[in-house]
């Protein structure tokens, strides 16, 4: 046998026949193809040896790369492990790594009935066939030429799964489900043996030459040598596992501290994400709350009938007012200067904070980024810290507000609760603080100016600070100049505007004066009538028109100072620091309190003289007894009809008759005795004996109702049913008295007193409903009250309160004394006003009630000095300028007879009433001349000038009457005045001419007084002091 007729050895020297697979082998050899006889080739011998080369070359070479280590790479560069074998290593599996049968092994049937299925095959790669095809068919059936055709592949037979052995294969049925076909090296066709292998040899040399010929050398294919080790494909988990190992391997040192773009881009992610879901949460989270109590709290306001400001109460300076009630040009002003866009933003300008950060820490300055809403939610529903919390809470807030509130609502509410300076909260303080205008009167130069102080409140303020007015100014053209480019101003309009200066600064009073006497005056009428009750009206918010008239209150106010206030001399006398004051005016038609005094300060003396109830009223309270007696047809013990004629007994100390109850026997003041006297005389002289009797007759407890009626309170201290009711123990308050006097005046009609004209909250009109001041009740008959002010009428011309002559009107009044001198009253009216004032005495230090004895110098105050001088001042001046009609009065029948005793009660005459000697309508009666030059004198002496008429004579109680002869023109040649001694009193009377009389003569306190029908009277003597 021939060296080329050898068979092949293995690399392990065993033969090709019998060596078995193995897995350490990573590769195997595919049998190689035989004729189809399996006989020698036809080919020359040259191509034989060219074959036989070939097959040597490419063997010399497997072995080589089967002798490279384990994780080698392949053609490719891949990295590759060679798999390991187990001892469960099926052969000719992929699990054992025999991917070919061994040399020899397992050769292919001559017939082609070990031919593999084609589900058990791999195509590897495109070869060049170079001889006949290896399953035994004839292989002329494909294409001759050395290019593979695009089906031209090798196949190599899949082992079965069930194969112990590689070659069992030639046994087996092929599997249908073939496993994992390796990767596998070009097989290589081991030597033949005998002619076979010689023909295979000869025939591919053949074949390769003649392809040679043909094309030239072809370019073969690279195909892998190395099989490829099964393995399961990696998952994604493990796919990024290794990644990430790479990645960290590349990112060693220093590299290591920085962080990729991946982590920048993620940890931003992150926050965003965190960021939305805090803002989520806090959204829900964070509900509107209810207002601050700051913000809400307001001042009540207190105007003058007039609309000027009284007074302010409560501790924030504020009053709400409507969007409607601030102009157009100070809405637009506090808009240029705080929030432009403010009707087209939301609720935040994220913009706006961002530039007024980066303004501040510039240091361009400091700037606020908030939208007015955001400023309103901080001052209405917050407080003012400037902490994280609040602020994060105001965004909230603000975005929630932004969609539960119009503009125009949140607009109206940071103008109520913004703080301009001077203590004022909200653009209608502001309005009054710096201009004394309301937010309604605002011009474009003022709105600015207010709405520049909203950016620095205490240091914009021109008048507080001067030097800091040229950057206010800087920021006043600055808001006026947003107002143009907005188009809210006109360029012409602007170019007008001068700067507004603002009033100066006025130091806030309080209550001080006058002001909280009035303040608590109102809110006692509010509260007590049910129009506002306490706590309500202590939130505020409440504008109050009042009944009061500035210049009547300024002229009580002047008329006090000067008839009291003026003529104290603290340091000397010690009973001029117990004097207080205190008084009420009323229009008698419609009720309302137009004027009071409540003391001399009420910082200083915080209780209301005018409206305390602790001093004995004394005989101010007898024309309410005559009222009822009248009202009632009240007879006295004898049967007569009680008129201002009924004659009583005037004797001092003379015990009442009729009354069951127990012996009253009244004094009269100075223990003086009258003796039989007049109803009308008794009321001028104030005679205690006389009203004690006919509040028996009339009875005490109608007299009470009467007085109630009139307008007393029925709760009104010591006001009792007991024949001493008529002397006036009661303690009813000025303002009481000063009511029910003006239902007399109003011919016995009664309305309530009323200081309140309108009320309204936070700028809305007649919010408040408050009670018909229109609707009057004739509590006594007309006849009832005007025959009573008949007989008061006679007080003022000749009784006890002369005094009030010096007010020039028509006059009726009353005066009264307390107990013991401590206070003196006089209540007066016309027919067009009520007063009565009040002089008291208490201790400022344990509040005791003091004697005005020796008071403002005098030996006793009564009603008839202080009191009267101060009405009839105050009554003047509040009456300047008007025509204040006469008295209108229709007496009850026998009112205007003479009695039968023989006392003349002066008949009336025409346009007039007469009293006993006192005048009427202003003094003319027909055929008498009034005097003009007399003014009576409550010091006892006559002015010069004045005179007394008289009929020729006069004459006396006690002393003889002289004769006189009267002239054709009214003068009278002689006559004297009557004497009087131990007493007694001297009248002297006329029915027409003048008398040059002299005055009369007092001696031991008697008074001497001349009357007339129409004259004017003229006394002598200060007599006996009475109530």
């Amino acid at each position: 046998m021939s060296d080329e007729a050898q068979p092949q050895q293995s690399s392990q020297g065993e033969p090709p026949g019998k060596r078995p697979a193995s897995a350490d082998s990573p590769e195997q050899t595919a049998p190689a193809p035989t004729g189809p006889a399996g006989g020698p080739s036809s080919a020359t011998e040259a191509g034989e040896a060219a074959g036989a080369a070939e097959a040597t070359e490419e063997q010399g070479k497997t072995q080589e790369r089967e002798k490279e280590p384990v994780g080698g790479k392949d053609p490719e560069g891949d990295t590759f492990k060679r798999p390991d074998s187990g001892d469960d290593a099926k052969p000719g599996t992929a699990d054992s790594g025999d991917a070919r049968p061994g040399s020899g092994d397992a050769e292919p049937s001559p017939t082609g009935d070990a031919k593999p299925n084609p589900e058990e095959t791999m195509q590897i790669a495109a070869l060049p066939k170079t001889g006949k095809s290896g399953n035994g068919d004839n292989g002329d059936k494909g294409p001759k030429s050395g290019a593979p055709g695009p089906e031209e592949t090798m196949r190599i037979a899949a082992v079965p799964k069930d194969a112990k052995n590689p070659t069992a294969a030639k046994d087996t049925k092929p599997s249908s489900q073939a496993p994992a076909a390796p990767r596998v090296t070009l097989p290589q066709a081991p030597a033949a043996t005998g002619a076979t292998a010689a023909g295979a040899a000869g025939a591919a040399g053949a074949a390769t030459t003649a392809a040679t010929q043909a094309l030239g050398t072809p370019t073969a294919p690279t195909i892998p040598t190395t099989p490829e080790t099964p393995t399961t494909p990696p998952t994604r988990k493990e796919r990024r596992a290794a990644k990430k190992a790479a990645r960290k391997a590349k990112r060693k040192g220093w590299r290591r501290l920085v962080p990729t773009w991946r982590m920048l881009l993620g940890a931003f992610l992150l926050c965003c994400l965190a960021v939305i879901g805090a803002l989520a949460v806090g959204y829900n989270m964070v509900k509107i709350p209810a207002a601050n109590a700051a913000a809400t709290k307001q001042s009540n306001v207190y105007l003058y009938a007039d609309g000027t400001q009284l007074a302010r109460d409560g501790e924030v300076n504020r009053e709400n007012v409507t969007l409607a009630q601030i102009s157009k040009d100070a809405q637009h002003s506090v808009l240029a200067a705080e929030d432009r866009d403010f009707y087209t933003e939301p609720a935040i300008d994220l913009k706006a904070m961002v530039r007024a950060a980066w303004n501040t820490a510039s240091g361009k300055g400091t700037q606020s980024g908030s939208t007015i809403t955001q400023q309103y939610v901080k001052n209405y529903y917050l407080a003012q810290e400037q902490t994280v919390t609040r602020k994060i809470k105001e965004l909230f807030i603000s975005v929630k507000l932004d969609r539960e509130k119009s503009k125009n609502d949140i607009l109206e509410g940071y103008l109520n609760t913004s703080y301009f300076g001077r203590n004022a909260y909200g653009i209608q303080a502001a309005a009054q603080a710096y201009y004394g205008v309301d937010a309604t009167d605002l011009t474009a130069g003022q709105g600015a100016y207010l709405a520049a102080l909203l950016n620095a409140p205490s240091e914009y303020d021109v008048i507080a600070h001067p030097e800091n007015k040229k950057a206010a100014l800087a920021r006043w053209n600055y808001v006026l100049d947003g107002m143009v480019k907005e188009k809210w101003l006109t360029a012409s309009a602007r170019a007008k505007i001068t700067f507004p200066e603002p009033k100066q600064t006025i130091t806030s009073t309080g209550m001080s004066g006058q002001r909280g006497y009035l303040v608590q005056a109102i809110k006692d009428y509010l509260t007590s009538n049910d129009i506002i009750d306490e706590d309500t009206l202590a939130r505020g918010g409440y504008r109050i028109t009042t009944t009061l008239e500035k210049d009547k209150q300024d002229a009580f106010v002047k008329s006090v100072n000067d008839q009291v206030m003026s003529k104290l001399d603290k340091k000397n006398r010690t009973v001029d620091n117990y004097v207080r004051a205190g008084g009420v005016s009323i229009d008698p038609s419609t009720g309302k309190v137009i004027a009071m005094y409540g003391g001399i300060d009420f910082t200083k003396q915080y209780v209301n003289n005018a409206t305390r109830r602790d001093y004995q009223v004394g005989s101010t309270f007898k024309p309410f007894v005559f009222a009822s007696a009248v009202q009632n047809g009240s007879e006295t013990q004898n049967g007569t009809k009680i008129t201002p004629n009924t004659i009583y007994d005037g004797t001092d100390k003379r015990p009442v008759q009729g009354w069951s109850g127990g012996s009253y026997a009244p004094e009269n003041e100075d223990q003086a005795s009258y003796g039989p006297i007049t109803v009308r005389k008794a009321t001028d002289l104030s005679v205690n004996a006389v009203y004690a009797q006919m509040a028996v007759d009339v009875g005490p407890s109608t007299v009470k109702k009467t007085a109630i009626d009139l307008g007393l309170p029925s709760n009104t201290p010591d006001l009792e049913a007991y024949p001493s009711i008529a002397l006036g123990t009661a303690t009813a308050s000025v303002l009481d008295m000063t009511e029910a006097y003006a239902t007399i005046a109003n011919h016995g009609k009664h309305g309530t007193y009323t200081m309140v004209s309108k009320v309204t909250r936070d700028g809305q009109d007649d919010v408040v409903k408050l009670p018909d001041t229109t609707v009057q009740k004739q509590v006594i008959s007309r006849q009832a009250a005007d025959t009573t002010t008949s007989i008061l009428q006679s007080v003022v011309q000749t009784g006890t309160a002369t005094a009030a002559l010096q007010a020039g009107v028509p006059a009726a009044g009353k005066t009264g004394t307390a107990e013991e001198d401590q206070a003196a009253w006089f209540a007066g009216y016309t027919p067009t006003l009520a007063t009565v004032v009040s002089v008291m005495g208490q201790d400022p230090n344990t509040g005791a009630h003091k004697s005005l004895y020796g008071a403002m110098g005098l030996a006793r105050v009564n009603g008839g000095g202080a009191p009267a001088q101060i009405w009839a001042q105050f009554t003047k001046a509040a009456l300047k300028g008007t025509k204040v009609p006469n008295f209108s009065l229709k007496l009850q029948a026998g009112a205007e007879q003479q009695d039968s005793s023989g006392t003349a009660t002066g008949a009336p005459t025409t346009g007039a009433t007469t009293t006993t000697g006192g005048p009427t309508d202003g003094g003319a009666t027909t055929g008498a001349t009034p005097t003009t030059g007399g003014t009576t004198d409550t010091g006892g002496t006559t002015d010069t000038g004045g005179t007394t008429t008289t009929t020729g004579g006069t004459t006396g109680t006690t002393g003889a009457t002289t004769s006189g002869t009267t002239s054709t023109t009214g003068s009278t040649t002689t006559g004297t005045t009557g004497t009087t001694t131990d007493g007694s009193t001297s009248t002297g009377t006329t029915s027409s001419g003048t008398t040059s009389g002299t005055t009369g003569t007092t001696t031991d306190g008697g008074t001497t007084d001349g009357t007339s029908s129409g004259g004017t009277t003229t006394f002598g003597g200060r007599g006996r002091r009475v109530g």
